[in-house]
């Protein structure tokens, strides 16, 4: 029941101060005249199903809500005063349509500012205090049974009852759906009611529209609801036929351009490919990934329609860098070359209003969740489904535990995606039991706004503020007198995904202290670490830095490759060295041949990278301006580092290139996938043949060409393959590829020094003043724009007209001297004829 506390209001009608009482068991409205004594305000009954009133005294019209009729011709500024602090009580920052006068709207904007907007119904909080217990409505071929669980409880079970003989076929779509319009109706009609009270008959004729509104919505989305469960139906009974007309075409036999290697033949993509060259891929069948509309799109999309969209839009576009959002996850085309810098909104900052919160909604998730799943699908493929499935079907594990620090809880929203799979495989094997797989998911979450918007929608689910710090902690054991005798065990993580966490610390030591904290909270028996940045160079500097100082400080050497000197060892940094290995995209644990010298690079051109395209929903497209574009990509950077488990394959990187250079075509040995070489940029299709560029295990950027002699299967693998695929098949000719890493440390602008002549400087005395000149000094080149050669054309000319000022002065003065010189002879010679 909704209470509100009213206040004395004499009816305007007759005088009279009613009260209305409401009671679930009885749904008319009761007058007692001995009942005045005890009221001070007017109680109204608004129900599911009607309202009743005395109408003598108030009057239900529909367009009470547009322009009120009841509002006095002359209201006395108190008046004014009461009605507006009302509203202001119950309907907080909103306001219903045409519920105010111009005077009382005027002063509700002098002292509460405009609304937000127009005024819902879960805003006075008819959804939460309506009745719904109300009966489930069943459809007339389906049935319930209750199950007994493990724990005593009872689960309801629905299944679908078949059709005798001699009974009619099942109805069509249109019967059906009629038959559940009928049912929406018959759940309309035995819904109960709920109780709010009203101040004035302004209020009760505006929360009668808002519950009619309510009312509306309901109704709607009860029949999508039963239209989405058959089109659901009829979509698995149209997989499950399809799935059987495969299954009788599938047949064993020998590949005649693989001997050696047996394999089950399908009619489709799987016939028409290698299937190494499947099991290499990067990208998904199909390419473009769909968000999941139930658990992701769908409730964003209902916390937005609060407020409108052009709203949020001009805070996304002020929060992540302007038009197209650039600063966000995802970067435009035409803005690559920009500020190189992180996003814009993190997700761990710790004050957001209201509308960042929605913009972080809007222009921050989407993209974020196209690249971890884009991350988290190609290591599931290079691990192999036993990483996952090994630890759910262990009785004493509670689960896989994932952190999700920087994604915003897109990363939870994309592990739950690739979890429920493998449960459900592991269910219909009969391995495990229940309906949801174990875990502990976690997030990182600054705002309180942003938190309690993502917890909508985010079950289960753990918000920390920021980061846990084990490096720097204590153990509680011995001297502490809250301690016990055994430390308490710490918290480890099975997978932690760190998105554009490292980007935005400028200074190397800072992402230093965070990857050891990251790495302190990863599990050590086979955890997986993470790391996602933006795709362009400062972002992918920031990702080959973490993979340089995890092989050279975390990491124990692989076979055949040489560890770090003694002499750059950093006693500061210094630690124990333990097992692991990079999973993705890195098939080699030398030095990056991207990455030789550590640190920013000017004018760098070749940068690691990979792209996700991605379905944008409604609300997407309109914080890009772009309203009938539906498809979009994501950039970035990424590695993913396994910790405790060394890499299956111990053969030497220029071995490994070798073998896939020869190509696994018709070898008589499966390959490691984590030892091929895996494509860097997209392959150039010739006629004849292809060009791959491709990194190989042996940590060298070359470009391999497969022509259509060598093999027609490699290349028609070759022409169909994409940028970020694994190559198994081999190639004709391979040559190395130049990589354009810049031009050595970024100085902030200043030219090289290598190959200059050397500074000098020269220090004199000049009129009894120390002077100091300098020689070979750099000069500043800048590009001169069409002001500045305006301005240097008149500096030209005045120190022209200057210098012409100064010879006719000094020709000037010359005249008079001379003319001084001739008068002083003249009077010389004058003396001497008078003596």
């Amino acid at each position: 029941m909704l209470s509100l506390n009213g206040i004395k209001n004499a009816c305007p009608k007759c005088s009279y101060a009613h009260l209305f009482t409401a009671s679930r068991q009885s749904r008319q409205a009761s007058f007692s005249p001995a009942s005045l004594t005890r009221s001070t305000a007017p109680r109204i009954q608004v129900q599911r199903g009607s309202y009743q009133l005395n109408r003598r005294c108030f009057s239900t019209s529909k367009s009470a809500l547009q322009e009120p009729s009841d509002i006095p011709g002359s209201q006395s500024a108190e008046d004014i005063e009461k009605v507006v602090r009302e509203a202001k009580q119950r309907f907080r920052d909103t306001l219903p349509k045409g519920y105010l006068s111009v005077e009382e709207y005027a002063l509700y904007e002098r002292l509460y500012g405009p609304p937000l907007r127009e005024t819902a119904p879960e805003d006075v909080g008819i959804p939460t205090h309506a009745d719904m217990e109300g009966q489930v409505t069943r459809l007339s071929d389906e049935g319930t049974l209750l199950r007994e669980l493990e724990g005593g409880g009872f689960e309801e079970v629905i299944y679908r009852l078949p059709f005798a003989d001699g009974e009619a076929e099942e109805p069509s779509i249109s019967e059906q759906l009629s038959a559940s319009e009928a049912a929406v109706e018959a759940v309309e009609e035995s819904l109960s009611y709920i109780d709010a009270v009203a101040r004035n008959p302004r209020e009760h004729e505006a929360l009668q529209r808002l519950m009619q509104d309510f009312k509306a919505a309901q109704k709607k989305q009860m029949e999508d609801e039963i239209v989405a469960a058959r089109a659901e139906a009829e979509a698995e009974q149209e997989a499950y036929e399809m799935k059987e007309e495969e299954d009788e075409v599938l047949f064993d036999e020998q590949d005649p351009a693989s001997p050696g290697v047996e394999m089950q033949v399908l009619s489709g993509e799987a016939r028409r490919f290698h299937p190494y060259t499947l099991q290499g891929r990067f990208h998904g069948s199909p390419v473009e990934i769909s968000l999941p509309q139930t658990s992701f799109v769908t409730p964003i999309r209902d916390l937005l329609d609060r407020t409108h969209l052009s709203h949020v839009k001009a805070a996304a576009e002020a929060a992540f860098g302007g038009p197209g959002l650039p600063t966000s996850p995802s970067t435009p085309e035409g803005k690559k070359n920009g500020q190189m810098g992180g996003v814009g909104l993190p997700p761990d900052q710790r004050h957001m209003t209201e509308i960042e919160a929605d913009a972080f909604l809007a222009g921050f998730l989407p993209p974020a969740y196209a690249s971890v799943t884009s991350v988290l699908r190609e290591v599931r493929r290079r691990l192999g489904s036993d990483w996952i499935q090994e630890r759910l079907k262990r009785s004493e594990n509670a689960g896989l535990s994932v952190l999700d620090a920087g994604a915003g809880g897109a990363g939870l929203i994309a592990w739950e995606q690739i979890l429920n799979a493998e449960w459900d495989l592991l269910r219909e094997k009969g391995e495990v039991k229940g309906t949801q797989p174990p875990g502990r998911k976690t997030v990182i979450t600054g705002s309180d706004r942003l938190r309690h918007r993502l917890k909508s929608f985010l079950h289960n689910t753990t918000f920390l503020p920021r980061l846990p710090d084990y490096e720097h902690s204590g153990e509680m054991q011995g001297e502490h007198l809250d301690a016990g005798d055994k430390p308490q065990p710490r918290k480890s993580y099975d997978l932690i995904i760190a998105s554009h966490l490292f980007l935005k610390e400028k200074q190397d030591h800072y992402r230093q202290a965070i990857l050891n904290n990251l790495w302190t909270l990863l599990n050590k028996d086979g955890g997986v670490l993470i790391v996602i940045e933006k795709a362009h160079p400062r972002g992918f500097e920031a990702v080959a830095h973490v993979r340089d100082t995890l092989l050279k400080q975390f990491l124990l050497p692989q076979n055949g490759e040489s560890g770090i000197p003694a002499e750059e060892l950093n006693p500061a940094f210094h630690r124990e060295r333990e097992a692991g290995h990079i999973i993705a995209p890195c098939t080699n644990h030398g030095t990056c041949p991207m990455y030789k010298e550590a640190g920013k690079s000017k004018g760098r051109k070749d940068y690691c990278y990979f792209n996700q395209r991605f379905t944008r929903p409604t609300f997407y497209t309109k914080m890009l301006g772009n309203s009938s574009n539906t498809q979009g990509d994501v950039e970035f950077s990424y590695v993913a580092i396994q910790r405790g488990h060394l890499k299956a394959d111990q053969r030497p990187g220029w071995k490994a290139t070798e073998q896939a250079f020869a190509g696994y075509e018709h070898s008589q040995e499966s390959p490691d996938m984590q030892t091929l070489p895996r494509m860097v940029l997209p392959p150039l299709k010739r006629k004849g043949h292809v060009t791959l560029d491709v990194c190989t295990p042996e940590g060298k950027i070359e470009r391999w060409t497969v022509p259509k002699s060598f093999s027609k299967l490699a290349y028609h693998d070759a022409r169909k393959s994409h940028w970020g695929d694994l190559w198994a098949l081999g190639a004709k000719t391979k040559v190395a590829r130049s990589v354009r890493v810049g031009s050595g440390v970024d100085d902030g602008g200043k030219r090289a020094e290598g190959g200059k002549k050397p500074r000098k400087v020269e220090i004199s005395m000049d009129g009894g003043r120390l002077s100091a000149n300098e020689k070979n000094a750099r000069k500043e080149r800048r590009s001169k724009g069409k002001r500045d050669r305006q301005t240097d054309l008149i500096k030209e000319i005045l120190e022209a007209e200057d210098l012409e000022e100064r010879e006719i002065e000094r020709e000037m003065d010359g005249e008079v001297e001379e003319e001084l010189r001739l008068e002083e002879e003249e009077e010389e010679e004058k003396r001497k004829r008078r003596r």
